[in-house]
């Protein structure tokens, strides 16, 4: 029996050993800690990359999604639309902005729905924020159009999608902007937490540098606004950059350990699949993560662990509107069935094409059985 738990974090030190140890003491020598020349030279890489016009290190992606709706004026009285298929921090940007958060249904990709879109919107709505989920951009053309139908503004969580695009354009550069998450299991993790903040407009980006540093002016030291201590560490940024050289190639990787799942998983009718790499020409997808819909779910997710296969049911098996101590009331009975489902089989550089095998291998015999 193999071995494959769901993501091997020791590997992912233990791969890049020798260069991350030649990194840290290279920046440790130089005592470069906090703010220097290897974070800025992350944050221009990241925004060439990505073709936003600027990208800014920050502690992590709740704080960047927190600052950039603030950044934009977002606050008390307003209402945001998002869908409930996401982790709770997006929502709790939203709130802690003091503003209300409205989750919607996903469809069948997953991802926010737009007709749910449209059915939730008030006179209180401001803004649409759709989670780019597990590496795949949504249709922001149709966001895009309801967004300029009702006159709101768009934020995206693209904490799990980058490097992903619909129609040529990257996640996170949509709208006023998007966050990215550098957590150590995302495609691009650092040893730690770490978010960046992507957008376009000169003003966000001079609010969110004066946030990440408690509100400070560099130049006149005064306190402008309210603000935080949330710089991206600069031997963190090191590490990202360091990573970063060899991107393309992480999510080569990864879209053909997709098609892998996608030949061998397809025939079984029991489940439903992410899209296949290159099935639209609209979408490309990083493969952030691998989420099924399962029958028999929590039957299957004891079997494979029984076989040495690590999975994860997605938010501890609840979306979001389903946290009642959080106050919601929505009923979104297309999204409570899809949690009866969705099951996430690995998805990591520390796969072998053997382990690929070996787990869609257990999941046939599993319904063979």
């Amino acid at each position: 029996m193999q071995s494959v738990p769901f993501f091997n974090y020791s590997a992912l030190f233990v791969s890049q050993q020798e260069h991350l140890l030649q990194t840290f003491q290279d920046v440790s020598r130089r005592g470069a800690f906090i703010t220097q020349k290897d974070l800025s030279d992350f944050e221009q890489h990241l925004a060439e990359f990505s073709g936003a016009r600027y990208a800014i290190g920050v502690g992590n992606a709740t704080d960047a999604m927190e600052m950039l709706l603030a950044a934009a004026g977002i606050s008390s009285g307003d209402e945001v639309i998002f869908c409930s298929h996401t982790m709770v921090a997006t929502a709790s940007a939203i709130h802690v902005n003091g503003a209300t958060p409205v989750p919607v249904e996903a469809g069948p990709d997953h991802l926010i729905d737009p007709v749910s879109i449209e059915q939730a919107i008030t006179h209180r709505t401001k803004a649409i924020m759709p989670t780019q989920l597990n590496g795949r951009t949504c249709d922001m053309a149709i966001v895009q159009e309801i967004a300029d139908k009702h006159n709101l503004l768009i934020f995206e969580d693209s904490a799990q999608a980058l490097g992903s695009r619909f129609q040529g354009r990257h996640a996170g550069t949509f709208g006023v902007g998007g966050c990215i998450s550098f957590y150590p299991a995302k495609i691009l993790g650092c040893l730690g937490d770490g978010g960046a903040v992507l957008c376009n407009d000169r003003d966000i980006y001079d609010k969110i540098m004066l946030m990440r540093d408690h509100g400070r002016n560099p130049l006149t030291g005064d306190i402008d606004l309210w603000g935080r201590n949330s710089r991206l560490d600069n031997l963190q940024a090191a590490f990202l950059d360091l990573q970063f050289k060899e991107y393309d190639k992480i999510i080569s990787r990864r879209r053909y350990i997709a098609t892998i799942y996608q030949e061998q998983l397809d025939p079984l009718g029991q489940l439903l699949l992410p899209p296949a790499p290159d099935s639209s020409p609209d979408h490309f997808d990083v493969f952030q993560n691998y989420e099924i819909e399962a029958e028999r779910r929590d039957e299957l997710k004891v079997y494979l662990a029984d076989q040495g296969v690590g999975t994860l049911i997605p938010w501890s098996g609840k979306a979001v509107h389903q946290f009642n101590k959080l106050g919601f009331s929505q009923l979104l009975p297309y999204t409570d069935e899809l949690f009866k489902k969705l099951l996430m089989i690995p998805m990591n550089m520390s796969l072998s094409d053997a382990d690929v095998h070996y787990v869609a291998g257990c999941i046939s015999d599993f319904y063979k059985k």
